[in-house]
């Protein structure tokens, strides 16, 4: 590991001490403040070096100390919350065994330490990740990366690593498994396939990616058997569509182990669950969003002759058909000539119906259908019956987005695939949503949609 990296790992432990040691030290004044029987501190600074302790052993035994590039950080402030959670219980069980004939420190005091240990490491976190990903986007911190492979994937890897200097990826080059490729998108084919461990070597890479989602497991063995020789973390881009991130289990059938391929998470009482967040969410929004929903509704019907809902039939849960609703923002003679892609710039919108896209307002009567039971606040973008017949012929595992409810937004959209992108990608990351589904996921999904309304440019 490279100095730089170390440093930024020590500067997260340091930020972390520091803040829930202030963390103590104000749960301790404010306490006192209420209670000015409470004694002097230096009694009560072995407490505060037990918490500190427990909260930052918690935080390592959660991972959180570990580089991991892209990790969400939704997801990364819940786990911090977890263990700040454990660690403050842990620490009051140590505090009470150690001290419980000698400091009567007030209950109130640990609850309030970690309330405020909440606040400032949460805050703290956000801080550093800010400031540790503006230096590994000037190159501080980066780690050394070797693709293997020089086809579309590489392109695609390569394109998001050099889209994300923040997460600190720096690619040093590539290995050919053909001849006459000599670089991709500027970057140098170092050689072959007998070349690697030579170049990990020579060229002190930390990091692999196997960039071959259709090499067979033999020509895998062999990459990472030459890679293993050296200390470097390996990456292999996966044939999605064949394991498409599913979690693997393992069973036991008298004696004989047996792996479990999940293949839906949202099954019993998770399925209650989502469908009670819907009924409250929907509920909630078409109560506060109906003022915005009337002066829309006034909007249209002034610029434009037509109905101000337009109604189209769309394929939901188990491919049933429903009559899906949305604010009209196209002419109301848009479809004589039968159905087609909305492009940029199309000619048979309204000049309302261009801003209700952008900001994405036309979707705000698909609540209705939420409370209805016919979709979902989250889960995969419905299509349209003469789509499906058609992407169901051509792309693996397209029926499968049908297992559970349309949503009205949805993983693949909060990753910028709306508007005219790829059918095949944004298959890949509904499959991915399903197998994989959680409610923080979906609260995830669902900040990052408002987010993206004042961001996101694909809608038309």
């Amino acid at each position: 590991m490279k100095r730089s990296q170390v440093f930024l790992v020590l500067l997260q432990v340091i930020v972390d001490v520091f803040l829930a040691s202030a963390a103590f030290l104000v749960a301790y004044r404010t306490n006192l403040r209420y209670d000015p029987t409470v004694g002097g501190f230096s009694q009560y600074a072995p407490m505060m070096v037990i918490y500190v302790a427990t909260i930052i052993v918690a935080i390592f035994l959660n991972k959180l100390y570990s580089r991991r590039r892209g990790r969400p950080r939704f997801e990364e402030m819940m786990t911090l919350f977890t263990a700040i959670t454990i660690g403050a219980l842990l620490a009051v069980a140590l505090i009470s065994f150690a001290f419980k004939n000698t400091i009567d420190y007030r209950r109130p005091m640990m609850v309030l330490a970690w309330f405020f240990s909440l606040i400032f490491l949460i805050t703290g976190r956000f801080v550093v990740i800010q400031i540790q990903r503006g230096l590994m986007r000037r190159g501080v911190g980066a780690s050394d990366v070797l693709l293997i492979g020089t086809g579309e994937v590489a392109h695609m890897v390569l394109e998001r690593m050099l889209g994300s200097p923040q997460l600190g990826y720096n690619p040093v080059g590539l290995i050919s498994m053909e001849n006459g490729v000599e670089q991709v998108l500027g970057f140098p084919v170092l050689g072959g396939m007998a070349d690697i461990t030579s170049i990990i070597e020579g060229r002190r890479v930390q990091e692999v990616v196997i960039c071959l989602p259709e090499a067979t497991r033999r020509e895998l063995v062999q990459i990472v058997a030459q890679c293993e020789r050296e200390r470097i973390t390996i990456r292999i881009y996966p044939d999605v569509f064949q394991i498409m991130a599913r979690e693997v289990g393992i069973s036991d059938l008298a004696g004989l182990p047996l792996l479990t391929m999940r293949d839906v998470a949202l099954r019993g009482w998770h399925l209650a669950l989502k469908r009670t967040v819907d009924v409250m969410g929907s509920a909630v929004g078409l109560v506060f969003l109906s003022p915005l929903m009337m002066l829309t509704a006034v909007a249209i019907k002034l610029e434009s002759p037509g109905p101000v809902f337009y109604l189209q039939e769309r394929m939901g849960l188990d491919a049933r058909p429903f009559m899906m609703y949305k604010f009209r923002s196209m002419r109301a003679d848009a479809e004589q000539k039968g159905p087609g892609w909305t492009t940029a710039n199309d000619p048979r919108r309204t000049r309302i119906g261009s801003f209700l896209r952008r900001v994405s307002v036309d979707e705000l009567p698909q609540l209705i259908n939420v409370l209805l039971g016919d979709m979902s606040l989250v889960g995969p973008r419905p299509e349209r019956p003469v789509y499906v017949d058609q992407f169901r012929q051509s792309i693996p595992r397209y029926m499968d987005r049908h297992r559970e409810k349309a949503g009205l937004t949805g993983w693949a959209q909060v990753n910028g695939l709306r508007g005219d992108t790829s059918i095949a990608e944004r298959t890949k990351y509904d499959l991915w949503y399903i197998e994989n589904w959680s409610l923080s996921l979906d609260l995830r999904i669902i900040l990052r949609t408002m987010l993206r309304i004042f961001t996101d440019r694909s809608a038309y």
